[in-house]
């Protein structure tokens, strides 16, 4: 799958499964998202689960640092393009992200919004990567992903804390083009257009 794919996949369904544990894989399989986050694995299994998704034409990212027995090196990162073969991966490190495009990995890039210098840092290492999207956590802070939304060419992904319907169609009014939860029960929700009539842009 090439960038342009991903981000039309993104723009159509709007939700990715963050998944952290092994029973919510078969949940995922039967949800209309447009991508799943594996938090889960080692080794051993991690082939096995992006696979899975393969088969079913479902995009599937490796949120390596979540990975087990995974080393964060060249040699480390050689492995997962070549064998295992994720769609692309989900990383807080620079490093990481620019290993994972040497070996043709699409990329997501996760930032955490502490406070204010971690909003100007994280705009910096958006910029010096240049991955092919960008995760915003928590995803209840809207008012930032209007600011990274005007700052940055990728687009936002928000992630983290999501509980609720209606806090996915914030997220995605103030300019995310998708949201990603860890709440199996909201995988199935068909967000529409529904964010553009909540529009406060």
């Amino acid at each position: 799958m090439n960038q342009a794919e991903f981000y039309a996949r993104l723009a159509r369904h709007k939700i990715i499964a963050s998944i952290k544990q092994p029973k919510s894989l078969e949940r995922a399989l039967e949800a209309p998202i447009s991508a799943v986050v594996l938090s889960i694995g080692n080794l051993n299994t991690m082939k096995r689960y992006v696979d899975l998704f393969k088969s079913h034409q479902i995009p599937v990212f490796l949120h390596l640092e979540r990975i087990g027995g995974i080393s964060y090196d060249r040699e480390g990162m050689a492995y997962v393009g070549e064998n295992v073969k994720p769609t692309g991966i989900v990383a807080t490190r620079n490093t990481l992200i620019k290993l994972a495009k040497k070996h043709g990995l699409l990329t997501i890039q996760r930032l955490f919004l502490v406070d204010s210098d971690s909003l100007k840092s994280g705009i910096q290492s958006i910029q010096e990567t240049q991955p092919d999207a960008v995760e915003i956590m928590p995803a209840l802070l809207p008012e930032y992903i209007i600011e990274y939304r005007n700052s940055l060419q990728q687009p936002i992904i928000a992630g983290g804390l999501i509980k609720r319907r209606e806090q996915m169609v914030i997220a995605l009014s103030h300019g995310a083009i998708a949201v990603s939860v860890g709440k199996h029960q909201l995988w199935k929700e068909n967000m529409g257009n529904e964010h553009l009539q909540h529009s406060s842009i």
